[in-house]
């Protein structure tokens, strides 16, 4: 899986193409129950649970990439 993947998460969930990889999830309009949805995707897609303390320092798509990047290690 890419970082690219993570940006399709975030658009398909938040419903919107104007997702880059910096963006903030919550700058675009998601919320917390959202907020979850995106977390279901990393983990059914990526194989990592990430917790929502992980998404609430890192709320973009690279800054989540990279903490599933860094799990894996």
């Amino acid at each position: 899986m890419s970082p690219d993947h993570m940006v399709h998460i975030f658009r398909r969930i938040l419903d919107t193409d104007e997702v880059e990889p910096n963006s903030d999830f919550f700058d675009l309009g998601g919320d917390s129950l959202l907020a979850t949805r995106v977390l279901s995707a990393i983990a059914r897609d990526f194989g990592i649970e990430l917790m929502y303390d992980d998404f609430l320092e890192k709320p973009s798509p690279e800054g989540l990439f990279d903490r599933v990047a860094g799990a894996k290690l």
